[in-house]
């Protein structure tokens, strides 16, 4: 049988000692390489139907897999307006002024990647931003999309007007006489609000998954560990895969919140498995606390506003019974753990519940925005995997500490940012990701900052924490062999290797040689996915 792809010319990279390998060529049959040699041979492999491509010197990696990802969260939420790019709040009020002048009168106005920096010393709060919103039904999702500010008309809309009681930790941020200010936080306040908004069509939901994943595969993305199953997902990824317009894999981890009862976390554990060609649930997605910027949190000791001082869950140990729940019906969970206090609770319930019966589960924590010395040794002493998200340091934080998520931490707590380095040392398993659509999804910007640690709008300014950086070969390794052994897939996946998936991401040059100030400016040539080609450059 013919191989249904062959590559010539190319420069193959081993992704495990950053070499280059002997052969030059490779074939592909049924989604899988299935020979590496000379170029002569490879070509000779090749059938009237096969799909020949030559390389001319480009190099080849093992697929970049996201660690961390949103795919309909980010479809949906960057069709509207995109405030990441304002820095004061001027801008943010110039840049509300004129999308509020194009709608239609009634029309809701969503904005997202608001930046609570641009805030400075005044509240966070509609009334901050000023006039411009009056009468106009608007919600503003900040860049961590653990909160949002809602205009005056969405609360009415909304039928909000004062404060509520969650299940989770949740807020409608209320002033002194208990009228809303507009900030919501968590998820449980912010969807009292999205649920006013008109719903999306179907078939535009659709169209604009469809057009981001294509956009998201001509990054190099050949896959991602998705950390949601929120709306009609799932079922929109069955329908692309079987129209084969899936362009990259996704291994699907739904959410469990807390609250939720037994039935829930039996249905999560049936669902486990479920999938198609490019896509599977395989895990479950939990929350031990919220986000520094926003207050909510879980730190051991509060920050500097005396916020932060409380777990995600109003009773932490029903996290822990749940983690052992799961772990004993073989799911392997992934935790979002943000704050020192809620990373070492979530240790400690992943060794209570290995600690009596270990079925090889892999358990993960996200985030892990700060953690103390003591922590580090016990991701690999309890094999949890670190996934950890470069660019939220370099595009949210300031070397010099005067960013809100700085200034809140204090100096000590801030010195211990994102310790991909000390983590990586320590013996972990640390797994690279974006968290798009909270930052931009290009993997090339994600390992670039990983080494480089630096604003990406700004390259000339300081590094964040430069000790932290890790090598090229470990940015690289950590979008393709870590992601793949996260998910139990180092066997088969995150290597070039004969018998593992044609998931191939190809460059004009290599990323190993390039500098990491650089880096994201790398052309990607070609984007392959189960020995299918989802992105070409047009000048290959």
């Amino acid at each position: 049988m013919h191989p249904g792809l062959v590559l010539l010319s190319a420069r193959l990279l081993d992704v495990v000692t950053g070499e280059l390998l002997p052969q030059t060529a490779l074939a592909v049959s049924g989604g899988r390489i299935s020979a590496l040699d000379d170029d002569q041979r490879i070509r000779a492999l090749a059938g009237p139907a096969t799909k020949v491509i030559d390389l001319r010197g480009a190099v080849v990696t093992p697929g970049l897999v996201d660690g961390h990802i949103h795919p309909l969260m980010g479809a949906e939420l960057t069709h509207g307006l995109d405030l990441s790019g304002c820095t004061t709040l001027d801008e943010v009020r110039q840049a509300l002024a004129r999308e509020a002048g194009s709608l239609a009168p009634g029309a809701w106005l969503h904005g997202w990647g608001l930046d609570p920096n641009v805030f400075g010393d005044r509240p966070v709060a509609s009334a901050t931003i000023g006039p411009v919103l009056d009468g106009v039904p608007a919600v503003l999702l900040l860049f961590d999309a653990h909160s949002m500010i809602a205009s005056p008309r969405a609360l009415e809309l909304a039928g909000i007007d004062g404060p509520r009681r969650f299940e989770q930790y949740a807020e409608i941020v209320c002033d002194e006489t208990g009228r809303p200010t507009g900030l919501l936080l968590e998820d449980a306040a912010c969807e009292l609000v999205e649920r006013a908004a008109p719903p999306i069509a179907p078939a535009e939901r659709r169209a604009r998954l469809a057009s981001a994943l294509r956009e998201v595969a001509a990054s190099g993305l050949t896959g991602g560990h998705a950390m949601d199953a929120n709306g009609e997902s799932l079922s929109l990824y069955a329908e692309l895969d079987e129209a084969d317009e899936l362009p990259l894999r996704l291994r699907i981890a739904p959410w469990l919140q807390p609250g939720a009862d037994s039935r829930a976390v039996a249905d999560l554990i049936a669902q486990q498995g479920r999938g198609g060609r490019l896509w599977e649930v395989a895990g479950v997605k939990l929350f031990m606390d919220g986000t520094i910027d926003n207050g909510t949190a879980w730190l051991e000791r509060p920050d500097c506003h005396g916020e932060s001082t409380h777990a995600f869950w109003p009773d932490p140990s029903s996290f822990t019974k749940i983690i052992d729940e799961l772990h004993r019906a073989g799911v392997p969970t992934a935790t979002h753990a943000i704050g020192d206090a809620a990373v070492r609770h979530v240790l400690d319930a992943v060794e209570a519940a290995t600690s009596a019966e270990y079925r090889g589960v892999r358990h993960r924590i996200e985030h892990i925005e700060t953690v103390p010395d003591d922590t580090l040794r016990r991701f690999a002493e309890l094999g949890v995997i670190a996934s950890m998200q470069p660019t939220h340091c370099c595009d949210f934080t300031r070397a010099d500490h005067t960013d809100n998520w700085s200034r809140r931490l204090g100096e000590e707590r801030a010195g211990h940012a994102w310790r991909c380095r000390d983590l990586w040392d320590s013996g972990a398993t640390v797994v690279l990701g974006s968290d798009w659509p909270i930052a931009p999804y290009p993997p090339l910007t994600v390992m670039a900052g990983a080494r480089h640690r630096r604003p990406t709008r700004d390259l000339t300014q300081p590094p964040h924490n430069p000790g932290q950086a890790l090598t090229a070969l470990e940015a690289l390794q950590g979008m393709t062999l870590n992601p793949a052994r996260a998910a139990g897939l180092e066997h088969e996946s995150g290597r070039l290797a004969i018998g593992h998936r044609a998931d191939l991401t190809v460059f004009s040059q290599n990323p190993l040689a390039t500098p990491a100030t650089d880096l994201a400016g790398l052309p990607v040539l070609l984007t392959v996915v189960d020995g299918r080609t989802t992105h070409r450059d047009a000048g290959l």
